[in-house]
């Protein structure tokens, strides 16, 4: 992992997330705004994978992310931010009524690492639960839970099978020991619900 985010980081990412969602809801556009160059630490200006998560009275409304480091964290939250409030395909856009009802997540990724595994069982002794966020890959499907998904799925076994029908897979993939398979960790900051 590079560099570790402070808790003021994390406060001028939420921030920058609610700010990018309210501009695009009043302007119809995500504003650069200032907050871009307030952000004086050079850890987010560093490429990270970012998801930001959006949970509407304790439930998902929203999440999109990309697991890797294609940008500077700041950009990463704020286009993330945009596209889990008005294009995450499972639900429809994010209104502004909506908006103080919301409660926003952000994670910051490591680097993933790929994770060898013999069979079913090894597999399932190797993860984390709570710490590792997993993601999987068959030819063209693959899927990703974050680390917080443990917290609804906790038992690996459930997990695996959850991701892989979320992948397109069929949900006992996870024992062929066909699957390629990484895990990283997340740095978490969440507003006050």
């Amino acid at each position: 992992m590079t560099g570790k985010l402070s808790k003021e980081d994390g406060a001028l990412l939420l921030t920058l997330a609610r700010q990018t969602i309210l501009d695009e809801l009043e302007t119809g556009h995500a504003g650069l705004g200032d907050l871009k160059t307030k952000g004086s630490a050079l850890v987010l200006k560093e490429n990270r994978g970012t998801f930001v998560s959006l949970h509407k009275k304790g439930t998902l409304r929203g999440c999109i992310g990309n697991i890797e480091p294609v940008k500077p964290i700041f950009e990463g939250i704020k286009d993330n931010a945009k596209h889990a409030a008005f294009n995450d395909s499972r639900f429809s856009p994010l209104s502004h009524e909506e908006l103080k009802d919301t409660t926003i997540e952000i994670s910051i990724l490591t680097q993933p690492q790929k994770l060898d595994y013999t069979d079913a069982d090894d597999l399932m002794a190797k993860l984390r639960p709570g710490i590792d966020g997993v993601m999987i890959k068959k030819e063209y499907k693959g899927a990703t839970f974050l680390p917080q998904v443990w917290q609804q799925l906790k038992e690996p076994s459930d997990f695996l099978t959850q991701l892989c029908m979320k992948a397109g897979l069929p949900s006992d993939e996870w024992k062929s020991g066909n699957l390629s398979v990484a895990v990283y960790q997340v740095q978490l900051f969440e507003e006050e619900s």
